[in-house]
């Protein structure tokens, strides 16, 4: 790679006549959103693209080689990350380009290099404007200690609706607000709360060694980026038993599978104590996805949340998982010992208010039979 390639160097021949730097193709999320343009994808061996509105949208351009890849993406990983991937493979790191920072993963495959680079919006949304099913929000941000899980797949905007709940927490408490990331996405200012935001590789050798350290940094709250492995999630466990409100995700699709994968992460023998760690530990789960609105104008997320209460906390106890979901179903009433929805009832809701269409709703569904059983519930209530 030449010394004199830089970001702003216009090396991509993006058809037409028109090449584009890096800068270039990252100023599009800028023009376009960052809530409806989410990604870009660069491999060696095919045509750049971004992911608008969920789906992958290829450039009009040529196919990236080596040596365009090179031009594209190592001037803006920087030396230090440049490093990393040539020892481990592949590697993760951050880049901010105007009110936008980007979150970068740049890997080995089997046709050589390719990179994925999300964008995060600098301008934290408010909890009001994320899309929350009931007022469940409210609950957390007044919470002291347990833990409060988001799990959806990637690009679900699991850090969006934390970082919007730890930004309104900062507004309004005086808190000491320590997190763990990998990397980290949203900056967040100092407001009444005291942030320090720790990047694992760059600030901190790992998720378990930060979280070490935390215990004695005098922590209120704690956003640990990602629970994965067993002893960052019993660390985390016993930091949400022990006084600390603490935020975390992981990639499971709805709720029962977040708590089985959470058991799953430890042996047959441990399980009893596990679970009865989590069941005291737990304060909420929510479930999160990402849907293209009607419109074709964006996406509205669709929630799954579970309040820990008293009933659910002995279900989990007991191990009797499954039975959880019933819970969901009948737990409704805005009341702080509820605000419970399934993911199938929030979907009915907003078909019902024209916000998406009903055979994309079925797509989305975890069960298609319970999301007609809501559709039907939905159309009771509107007839009442």
């Amino acid at each position: 790679m030449s010394s004199e390639i830089r970001v702003n160097s216009k090396v991509y021949p993006g058809g037409e006549g028109q090449m584009l730097s890096m800068i270039d193709m990252l100023a599009y999320f800028e023009k376009q959103g960052a809530l409806r343009v989410s990604d870009l994808h660069i491999k060696i061996g095919t045509v750049p693209a971004y992911r608008v509105d969920g789906d992958l949208v290829k450039l009009k351009g040529a196919p990236i080689t080596h040596e365009l890849f090179e031009q594209l993406v190592f001037p803006l990983i920087g030396k230090k990350a440049l490093a990393a991937l040539k020892t481990d493979s592949a590697v993760d790191c951050s880049y901010r380009l105007g009110e936008i920072q980007f979150r970068i993963n740049v890997f080995m495959d089997n046709d050589g290099l390719a990179a994925a680079i999300r964008a995060l919006g600098l301008d934290i949304p408010r909890p009001e404007e994320i899309g929350f099913p009931n007022t469940v929000w409210q609950d957390i941000v007044r919470k002291k200690h347990g833990l409060i899980l988001f799990t959806g797949i990637t690009g679900a905007g699991k850090s969006t609706t934390i970082a919007s709940l730890i930004k309104r927490i900062n507004e309004n408490q005086a808190c000491r607000i320590i997190t763990l990331e990998d990397p980290i996405e949203y900056l967040f200012k100092q407001r009444n709360s005291m942030i320090s935001q720790r990047e694992v590789g760059r600030d901190v050798e790992s998720f378990t060694k930060g979280l070490r350290a935390m215990m004695r940094e005098d922590p209120d709250i704690i956003f640990v980026g990602e629970m994965r492995d067993a002893e960052t999630v019993s660390m985390t466990l016993t930091a949400a038993e022990t006084g600390h409100l603490v935020f975390s995700t992981l990639h499971t699709r709805d709720v029962i599978g977040s708590i089985t994968r959470i058991l799953d992460f430890f042996p047959t023998g441990r399980q009893d104590e596990v679970r009865n760690q989590l069941s005291l530990g737990l304060a909420n789960v929510i479930s999160q996805k990402l849907v293209p609105r009607k419109n074709g104008k964006g996406r509205v997320i669709a929630m799954e949340i579970l309040n820990n209460n008293y009933a659910v906390a002995n279900l989990i106890r007991k191990g009797k998982i499954e039975q959880i979901y019933s819970v969901l179903q009948v737990k409704t009433k805005d009341q702080p010992d509820e605000r419970m929805i399934t993911l199938e009832r929030h979907l009915a809701m907003l078909v019902k208010r024209g916000e998406v269409d009903l055979l994309e709703a079925q797509k989305w569904a975890n069960d298609l039979k319970c999301f007609i059983d809501a559709m039907n519930s939905e159309q009771d209530i509107k007839r009442k």
